[in-house]
């Protein structure tokens, strides 16, 4: 059975065509099973319906199977494993998206599918072309793929290695250095060493010799990660921000649970009008509440799209006499109020210059802040949701787009500038649902002048607790990277307070009506990472690159990369790499029967 040495790419579950067929079998069901394995550990490591918080130190070895598999599996078969592997994984892991539109689930599968399939190729390339030190271009392979999959339009941060470690605050202190990256790459580096050190096919007692062998032979990398876990931990101990002496700042977080945007779908116009009128009064209700307890509460802040009637579009133009009555009742209630208040809306305008088109109409996701009845600035959503709040491709693929539509879906247009609110001497910006799991953006926001991010998000569509927390452990990595403190008023939860150093501080309590007091502190300085950015991200991939063109280069050309006689990799020449040459012939694997 050709297990590390493809024979011609003639694999297809990692077997060659000369096995017989109980051989094939097993082998089908042993890479099969390991790759179940690792979906699973995946999703197991970040909040999840048995584990709300999610399993941590799962994540510390959740992708040995993955790394185990690759150097098993040949290039094609590397290639469908690893589609399987990105379909369960983020099928387990985001089950919710299905429930947030009916293509979202398929269409994030499909997507994990081919980034998978292509990385498995790649990390089974690197095991062939470096066969001493392979495990460690893997690593950074890995790195790189965590880091470019949340750049562009299909940018998407959940599933990050890094963010399953959010409640182990010494540890993700380093982020405020390295952004999530340097978290992650503490927490991958594991199972790629670990991998490699029980990657060739021995019995069990020819598996510990050779684990014995691996470890003794590479141990200056792991002694490498362990001095750099200490490092981060001692760090994570001595460098949390002190803010006993800043100006403390209260708000008055606003959670009406229910889903802003469910009105749409009944049946009649003044349906869905009166159901907007019951959030409504629940809002107004819950911020009196808040108010009267907390009189010198410095904001009142309002959920994502918390009031859906457009509050600038009916005040002007009038077209649709409930929703401006509406409208007025809620500018009636603001007038009378002391306090700012921050509410998500749906801003809609005519504007010829962004829209010389039709009636010049353009649509945001927006934050308004409000001085009594009036709209003092304006935040619109700079980084939307692929697929359910922006599609740029309607000319090339209309049929996509039209079935976007006919689901209901939210398209906005897209904002530009970075606002920086100013009101009662603070200055914050509100990074809006989905902006909160993207480190540049709130970066950028804290480099703006922000000293205070307010994250307002709806993720009551999803009807889970899962997606929720794992919204929540990507939010707690912005304040860490920034060392600003966030509030979080969301639709149902996690309405939340985090301080500059990851720290929840208050939380309502999920799938209910709150308010929530919180006070927070405002911070001015400016951490490695808000100056620098995602440098490590970038390093990964660079070097990640390199390596690989590097070695595939000698490969061809019949010479080592790394040390070790390589051969032809398409023929699996390959000698098994120097492990193989180190260990006892009496461990060698004998051909199966």
């Amino acid at each position: 059975m050709a297990l590390i040495k493809p024979r011609h790419g003639r694999f297809f579950i990692g077997f060659s065509l000369s096995d017989s067929p109980r051989t094939l079998l097993r082998t089908s069901f042993v890479n099969l099973g390991a790759i179940l394995a690792a979906a699973v550990l995946f999703a197991a490591s970040f909040p999840s319906i048995p584990f709300p918080n999610g399993l941590p130190f799962i994540a510390w070895v959740a992708f040995v199977p993955v790394f185990w598999v690759v150097r098993r599996a040949g290039a094609l078969a590397c290639l469908v494993l690893g589609a399987l592997y990105g379909y369960i994984a983020y099928g387990l892991f985001n089950y919710w998206l299905s429930i947030f539109h009916p293509l979202a689930g398929v269409v994030a599968g499909s997507l994990y599918s081919v980034y998978m399939g292509l990385l498995f190729v790649l990390l089974h390339v690197a095991a062939r072309v470096f066969p001493r030190r392979g495990y460690i271009v893997q690593f950074l392979l890995w790195m790189a793929y965590e880091y470019i999959r949340t750049l562009g339009f299909f940018g998407y941060s959940y599933g990050i290695s890094g963010y399953s470690q959010w409640q182990i605050l010494p540890l993700i202190q380093i982020a405020s250095l390295t952004g999530v990256w340097g978290v992650s790459a503490l927490v991958v580096f594991p199972s790629a060493w670990l991998a490699g050190a029980f990657s060739q096919p021995r019995t069990v007692v020819g598996a510990i010799a050779g684990a014995s062998a691996w470890a003794k032979r590479e141990r200056a990398p792991a002694a490498v990660w362990a001095v750099l876990l200490a490092a981060a931990v001692v760090f994570g101990l001595v460098s949390p921000a002190d803010y006993s002496g800043a100006r403390q700042i209260k708000f008055a977080l606003v959670q009406h649970n229910t889903d802003p945007w469910l009105p749409a779908r009944a049946p009649t116009a003044a349906q869905a009008l009166a159901l907007y009128r019951e959030d409504f009064e629940v809002l107004t209700r819950l911020s009196s509440e808040a108010l009267a307890s907390h009189p010198d509460t410095d904001f009142v802040v309002w959920s994502e799209t918390a009031f859906v009637p457009r509050i600038h579009w009916h005040q002007t133009y009038r077209e649709e006499r409930g929703s401006w009555y509406l409208v007025r009742d809620l500018l009636d209630y603001l007038a009378a109020q002391d306090v700012p208040f921050i509410i998500g809306n749906h801003d809609a305008r005519r504007d010829a210059a962004l829209n010389p088109r039709g009636d010049h109409r353009v649509d945001f996701n927006a934050v308004l802040l409000f001085q009594r009845d009036q709209i003092a600035e304006i935040y619109r959503k700079i980084h939307l949701v692929p697929f359910t709040e922006h599609f740029p491709f309607q000319d090339r693929f209309p049929h996509i787009y039209r079935a976007l539509r006919e689901k209901d879906t939210h398209f906005w247009d897209r904002g530009t500038e970075l606002t920086v609110f100013e009101s009662g001497g603070l200055r914050f910006s509100t990074p809006i649902c989905f902006e909160d799991t993207f480190g540049y953006l709130n970066r950028a926001f804290a480099r703006a002048g922000a000293e205070v991010l307010v994250n307002l998000s709806n993720d009551a569509w999803s009807n889970s607790l899962s997606a929720q927390m794992q919204h929540l452990t990507m939010a707690v990595f912005r304040s860490v990277e920034t060392r600003r403190a966030m509030v979080r008023s969301t639709a149902s939860g996690m309405t939340c307070a985090i301080d500059p150093n990851g720290r929840i501080i208050a939380m309502a309590e999920p799938f209910a009506q709150a308010w929530l007091a919180a006070e927070v502190p405002a911070m001015t300085n400016i951490t490695f990472y808000t100056r620098f950015g995602d440098w490590l991200g970038v390093l990964f991939t660079a070097v990640a690159a390199a390596l690989l063109i590097f070695g595939t280069v000698f490969h061809i050309l019949g010479k080592s990369a790394d040390g070790g006689f390589t051969g032809k990799f398409w023929r699996g020449k390959t000698s098994g790499g120097a492990l193989r040459a180190n260990l006892p012939k009496s461990n060698e694997p004998a051909a199966p029967r």
